[in-house]
């Protein structure tokens, strides 16, 4: 097996998600997958969730984590989950809030168990756009020498 086909099961699997709307917040939907059959000379059309392993996993997960308002599950046993990026929604683009973003994205890829390292957290202004800011990752998952590159995200101060 070559070291891309081999699967890190201590990345686990969950559901696929995909992107619906990014105008305000966020919004995602599990993705479905749909496939035809015949069953008793009939075609019929089955519906599943789309699953999502390995460093697809991580990824998502990295993502979710990110766009969740750190307390935000805290009613769910989890107050320490998220980040906390959207406190600096409202606040001006300056070397002092992209240290803030550096500093709570670390701070959130930290939580997360299935990173054996941070690599590398980058941001940087978003060229002719004042509001905006610039967020590339580069992590390491816990048992893989690979290293996975996500972004660069967005983060919309305004």
């Amino acid at each position: 097996m070559s070291n891309d086909a081999q699967q890190n099961d201590a990345l686990l699997t969950d559901l696929k998600l995909r992107l619906v709307d990014s105008r305000a917040l966020s919004i995602y939907r599990a993705q479905r997958k749909e496939q035809r059959e015949v069953l008793a000379g009939r075609s019929i059309k089955i519906c599943d969730f789309t699953p999502v392993s390995d460093r697809d996993n991580l990824a998502q997960a990295v993502i979710i984590r990110l766009l969740t308002q750190r307390g935000e599950l805290t009613a769910l046993a989890h107050p320490d989950y998220g980040s906390r990026l959207p406190e600096l929604i409202g606040t001006q683009r300056t070397e002092t809030t992209r240290n803030l973003a550096k500093l709570y994205v670390i701070e959130a890829l930290k939580q997360e168990r299935r990173i054996a390292e941070i690599v590398q957290v980058t941001v940087s202004d978003q060229p002719g756009d004042r509001f905006r800011i610039n967020i590339f990752i580069q992590i390491r998952p816990i048992d893989d020498s690979r290293i996975i590159d996500l972004g660069p995200f967005t983060l919309d101060l305004g």
